[in-house]
């Protein structure tokens, strides 16, 4: 799969290296899994969620006893406690939905987090002839998140894969303590 990288990106296992205070977590459009073994590993009370039960079913078989933390249900419709989760990792997830989708990931998002809560991970920028995946552009980005959001780190990512190499962005995203 073109999307698959087969383990942690760099920018993700230097975040947690840097990151020490840990909580819940939540890895939407999880896949195959592997940054829920890296959250684990972390001292994260990470959650999978994915709506696809073959990805459910081969993220279980790759992550052994820490597959038990991945479920199979819709983000927008998963029982979720509102405000529940200090970080929601961002992974080929915004990128996967058509952008019709974005403010209901946006809203959802603010939902989830706790004020002061991090949305963190890879932005898929483009541009891109024949999405999916569907590239956002920073202004857009910035538009969708930023009434709820405060970017505080934006860096270039060295380690993309073919698909991505070029058009992706580490950030991170503080949910602000209240909204408009």
């Amino acid at each position: 799969m073109a999307w698959d990288c087969g383990g942690v990106p760099g920018a993700l296992a230097e975040f947690l290296k840097r990151h020490s205070t840990c909580g819940r977590a939540l890895v939407p459009g999880c896949g195959s899994g592997y940054e829920i073994r890296a959250f684990h590993a972390a001292g994260w009370n990470v959650l999978g969620l994915d709506f696809s039960r073959a990805a459910v079913d081969r993220a279980r078989k790759i992550l052994g006893p820490v597959g038990e933390r991945v479920h199979e249900g819709d983000f927008f419709t998963h029982p979720l406690d509102f405000g529940s989760f200090d970080l929601i990792y961002e992974r080929t997830f915004l990128c996967a939905l058509p952008p019709a989708a974005w403010p209901a990931y946006a809203g959802r998002m603010a939902e989830l987090l706790k004020p002061g809560g991090l949305l963190c991970g890879f932005f898929f920028f483009g541009p891109e002839e024949e999405p999916p995946p569907y590239p956002i552009s920073p202004l857009e980005l910035g538009r969708l998140l930023g009434a709820v959001f405060e970017k505080t780190a934006d860096e270039p990512v060295e380690d993309s894969l073919p698909l991505y190499a070029g058009k992706e962005r580490w950030q991170v995203w503080r949910r602000l303590a209240s909204q408009p």
